[in-house]
């Protein structure tokens, strides 16, 4: 059986670098340099065509290990739900009230990036506590 080598995460959205920037605060990632032959982002952009400047942006796990996060501009707006989604793990192995109090501290760190919170699921019988909560661009994703 072939294996996969890497994983690439693609988001659809109307601001890549701005999408791109909130998900790097989110997960301590960090934008990739440029490419060869340029100093800046900026640099770069400015050699496309107008169409195509702001269109894709990238941010990338500084350890390597996480996949690459790509965002690449589209021009209908989200309409539905997400059918997939992240999941930031932030109270992997509390439980109860601690994992709660883990869920609403990243949360409230998030909302001041420019997040959303959507909704508390408390734990039931088959699972943790978890919080909703909408990127930037209203993007759904979970505090796991």
């Amino acid at each position: 059986m072939p294996s996969v080598k890497q994983v690439q995460i693609t988001f659809d959205c109307a601001e890549p670098e701005r999408v791109a920037r909130f998900w790097c605060a989110v997960l301590g990632y960090v934008v990739p340099p440029p490419p060869e032959g340029f100093a800046t982002w900026d640099d770069f952009e400015a050699t496309r065509p107008a169409a195509q400047r702001g269109s894709a942006f990238a941010c990338a796990d500084p350890t390597g290990v996480g996949p690459r996060l790509f965002f690449q501009r589209v021009p209908e707006g989200k309409v539905v739900k997400n059918r997939v989604h992240l999941d930031v793990r932030v109270g992997t192995g509390l439980v109860g009230d601690e994992r709660v109090a883990a869920l609403e501290a990243e949360c409230t760190r998030l909302v001041a990036l420019g997040a959303t919170r959507v909704r508390l699921l408390t734990a039931d019988e088959d699972n943790e506590s978890c919080l909703v909560m909408q990127d930037v661009e209203g993007n759904e994703f979970c505090l796991d």
